[in-house]
């Protein structure tokens, strides 16, 4: 009888220690880590805020679609303008707005004497452009997402529909001003996307699961200067 209390003792005492002990995967488990804190812009810290306006000699509109999933066809914009409204201090607060004049299309088509493919891409079969001769591009919301990036939130209207838009956008170099140049000026690469269908663009985009045809989805290319307040060491006439 003795025995068996000493054993019934036992038997408890190690049921005891066992739910004292943290269990392997308490002891394995990791510490809770902080939030990540959002990147830190670094973007012209020397360069004022204000208005901006675009160099159009110094800027160019590409879009690219995918053709039969044989190539990327490029083509352009030879007419648009832009207006940044700058803060490097406080980036969520720069907004810019864009104006495209779609008659302005150009595909470098070899032989336009013989078919003007421009013509056609301006046509009421795409971008309509006798009826919506502009498309425009507001932004709504501006973030950091690195050192010298941020993501463009904006609304983009083309033949008559608005649609959101993301840019990426990547800040390229900018200077307060000089001698020779007594402006500020900035510059900017950006890409995106869009769908054509969602703008009334239907024609043309393959079938699901094949390429025969003209993508639906088109990239957008950009690449901009934009000239800003004088420079504050320009000297006075």
């Amino acid at each position: 009888m003795k025995q068996w209390v000493i054993v019934v003792a036992l038997l408890g005492l190690a049921a005891c220690t066992q739910q004292n002990q943290p269990s392997q995967a308490q002891e394995q488990a990791p510490a809770p880590q902080p939030a990540a804190a959002a990147p830190a812009a670094n973007i012209a810290p020397d360069v004022p805020a204000g208005a901006y306006t675009l160099d159009k000699a110094h800027a160019s509109l590409l879009f690219r679609v995918d053709h039969l999933g044989f190539s990327n066809y490029t083509a352009r914009f030879k007419r648009f303008d832009a207006k940044l409204q700058f803060d490097p201090a406080d980036l969520a607060q720069s907004s810019v707005t864009a104006t495209v004049d779609t008659g302005s299309l150009e595909t470098d088509y070899p032989e336009p004497t013989k078919h003007d493919f421009n013509g056609q891409l301006t046509s009421e079969q795409w971008l309509s452009g006798a009826k919506f001769p502009q498309m425009t591009y507001q932004s709504t919301k501006v973030e950091v997402t690195g050192p010298n990036t941020v993501r463009i939130h904006g609304d983009l209207t083309l033949r008559g529909v608005t649609r959101p838009v993301v840019l990426e956008a990547r800040f390229n170099g900018g200077y307060p001003g000089m001698d020779l140049d007594p402006n500020a000026r900035i510059g900017f690469s950006a890409h995106g996307s869009l769908k054509r269908s969602e703008f009334g663009m239907g024609f043309g985009v393959p079938a699901p699961g094949s390429k025969f045809g003209v993508s639906d989805e088109v990239q957008i290319v950009i690449e901009t200067e934009f000239n800003g307040p004088p420079w504050a060491g320009a000297k006075k006439t």
